[in-house]
């Protein structure tokens, strides 16, 4: 039997740490990103949970008339089309 040669395996741990490194950095990094950013943020007063509501809300059927409308304008369409 033969032993392998210290240097080998040590290059080999030094090669395996520096793997291990480059894959847990990246998620340190983001860990400490979301904590920083979770300590910075506050909780909106009422006045403000109200207006981000309001706005919300107005997207909200903003978006539902444009919808509706398209729905109007291509169910004709789609009539024409197939019923041709």
């Amino acid at each position: 039997l033969t032993t392998p040669h210290p240097r080998a395996t040590a290059h080999q741990d030094t090669a395996q740490m520096e793997a291990i490194d480059n894959i847990t950095e990246p998620i340190k990094a983001f860990a400490k990103d979301s904590i920083r950013l979770v300590t910075r943020c506050t909780k909106p007063d009422s006045q403000e949970f109200a207006r981000i509501a309001g706005r919300t809300a107005v997207g909200f059927i903003v978006m539902g008339f444009i919808g509706f409308f398209v729905k109007l304008i291509f169910i004709p369409i789609n009539n024409i089309i197939i019923g041709a």
